[in-house]
């Protein structure tokens, strides 16, 4: 008779965290429309317009999209401008 045996092995993963990179979310409302959002994230986040459109689908049927990402000090002017245009944003 054969035996085998397994070997276990524990395996350390390491989580890299960018404490200079947070998320600045946008939230779905019932006021703005889709054009009103989607021109603001061309306007404020430089967005492309094919992209500021997907942005919009993912904020209508998820809730919230992340809209950019970086540092808190580049976020929070854009944060302010979607504030300043009546839309619903955060940064995380």
């Amino acid at each position: 008779m054969t035996y085998q045996y397994q070997e276990e092995t524990e395996v350390l993963l390491e989580e890299v965290v960018d404490l200079d990179s947070s998320d600045l979310i946008v939230y779905n409302d019932d006021v703005n429309t889709f054009d009103h959002v989607a021109n603001i994230l061309v306007k404020v986040c430089k967005h492309s317009t094919e992209q500021a459109e997907q942005c919009t689908l993912i904020i209508h049927f998820k809730g919230k999209c992340a809209v950019k990402k970086g540092s808190i000090e580049e976020l929070k002017p854009m944060c302010e401008a979607i504030l300043d245009a009546g839309i619903q944003a955060a940064i995380v």
